[in-house]
């Protein structure tokens, strides 16, 4: 049987492998990422993994290495890294992978906890301003939405802290996508996530989801990915072996590189190993074309917001214009 997760046990799995990843820049907005082997004076040897490039320094705009990103503040690496959209930010180019330790620590921010009278999922923080994505069965037929979010205190530690004042800005049930926004007075500016794409991903390539099942938050499993395009209902989805349980609704599917390619949904009931995102596109898609899919606040019974229908003109009122005469 297949179970949507509204609400939500799992137990969180930390595992670490460390990935060394050089980055450079190219004048043509390309870049490379592998293992520098050499640095010559008018050329640099990159090896990515199945030959090695030479490539010359004269096309090369920056070279960023796994040293230089791990010594960085958070917020230096996110911002040199990140192309803003509207209401979300993708890379400008590939972040170097690291351990699901490291991402973990870093990211646990920018998940949060949804919850509703009916129950409870999680979500992901998209931007500074508090715009987020979670499920939609995670709020269906609800108006009061509350929103957990765990900052990090000066001495290190994770603190949490809830948001009452969460306004839905759009949702697509067929999608399984909602829109949310935090509008708490006096809210600080948020940690957030990167999108990225879950058409890069390969098969048997490792992920990690970040959630709440049963409510305990912040559990972190991790798997790899089984399939991209399993068939579920008529929609696509990407098959993982982490972990998914009731409360990990609406939460992030991470690659290495600390982006988000999936929002988890659902899984096969009684069976572990067999959970489901919607890939990163169709939640771009979402983002991109909210407005279509725009929540009306003032009538909850309607998801939709239409445009006043064009009114014919009032021929009384229109100018009366003259006849041009000649002569």
């Amino acid at each position: 049987m297949l179970i949507r997760l509204a609400f939500i046990l799992a137990a969180g799995t930390f595992a670490s492998g460390a990935f060394a990843a050089d980055v450079i820049q190219l004048r043509d907005q390309h870049s490379i990422t592998g293992k520098i082997l050499a640095e010559k004076p008018d050329s640099v040897v990159v090896d990515i993994g199945f030959t090695a490039l030479t490539v010359p320094r004269s096309q090369i705009v920056r070279i960023t290495t796994d040293k230089d990103v791990r010594s960085k503040p958070a917020e230096v690496k996110v911002a040199e890294a990140e192309q803003r959209g509207q209401v979300y930010s993708v890379a400008k180019a590939p972040p170097p992978e690291r351990s699901v330790r490291d991402w973990s620590r870093e990211l646990g921010e920018a998940v949060v906890q949804v919850r509703t009278p009916g129950g409870l999922g999680s979500g992901f923080l998209l931007s500074e301003d508090g715009y987020l994505i979670t499920n939609f069965h995670v709020i269906e037929g609800e108006t009061q939405i509350s929103v957990e979010v765990y900052h990090q205190s000066a001495r290190g530690q994770l603190e949490r802290r809830p948001y009452k004042m969460v306004r839905i800005v759009a949702m697509n049930k067929f999608q399984d996508l909602a829109l949310l926004r935090i509008e708490d007075e006096g809210a600080p500016r948020f940690k957030r996530v990167l999108l990225g794409s879950a058409d890069a991903l390969g098969q048997g390539e490792r992920v990690f989801a970040i959630g709440s099942p049963l409510g305990f938050e912040r559990t972190v499993t991790e798997g790899i990915v089984s399939t991209k395009s399993r068939e579920v209902s008529g929609n696509l989805y990407l098959q993982t072996t982490a972990q998914i349980n009731p409360g990990n609704s609406g939460g992030p599917l991470f690659n290495l590189r600390g982006e988000v390619v999936g929002v988890t949904n659902m899984k096969i009931t009684f069976n572990e190993g067999l959970g489901f995102a919607i890939p990163s596109e169709l939640v771009r898609y979402f983002l991109d074309h909210r407005d279509a899919y725009a929540y009306d606040n003032d009538n909850p019974s309607n998801a939709y917001r239409y445009l006043e229908p064009p009114q014919l003109p009032n021929k009384s009122r229109l100018p009366q214009s003259k006849k041009a005469g000649g002569g």
